[in-house]
């Protein structure tokens, strides 16, 4: 590979395995411009500059975080104009009332299951125990189909 002030350029695969992702991935980021298209080098052989391992780093750890890449993408490009914006702190905070939400709906989910054992229900709609905590045998009985018979799906037109 070539040499360059920053050192050498590296292959598909050098950049891949430094930054944990598959080597489809670096093309799929390129096409959706969240890092550069490389040089090529005399065999034909991408060519990375050493810092898209630290870019690819940056990208895989926004999206643990929960931003969805055209929100990375659009974070990067708002980074590469070289301007401070208060953009990512209050994207940051969108995200957190985001991920109250989703731990209050996961608490009531994960209380409503344990409920169901505690219970010892045995079918969602039949259940035998009793105060059965689940909704699902007296709707079916309300919806005036018998038990166990679902719903014919009504699909949009």
């Amino acid at each position: 590979m070539r040499q360059d002030p920053d050192g050498p350029y590296l292959r598909s695969g050098q950049v891949a395995e430094r930054a944990g992702v598959n080597p489809q991935t670096l093309r799929y980021y390129e096409r959706r411009g969240l890092i550069a298209e490389p040089a090529r080098s005399p065999g034909g052989h991408r060519a990375y500059p050493p810092d898209t391992v630290t870019l690819l780093t940056v990208i895989k750890a926004a999206q643990r975080l929960g931003f969805t890449l055209d929100e990375v993408a659009e974070l990067l490009d708002t980074g590469r104009r070289g301007h401070p914006t208060p953009d990512l702190r209050a994207r940051a905070q969108a995200k957190i009332v985001e991920v109250d939400a989703k731990i209050a709906d996961l608490t009531t989910i994960r209380t409503a299951l344990g409920q169901v054992v505690s219970a010892g229900c045995d079918s969602l709609t039949h259940c035998t125990c009793p105060d059965c905590p689940l909704p699902f045998a007296d709707l079916a009985l309300r919806s005036g189909r018998p038990p166990g018979r679902p719903a014919r799906a009504r699909w949009p037109r």
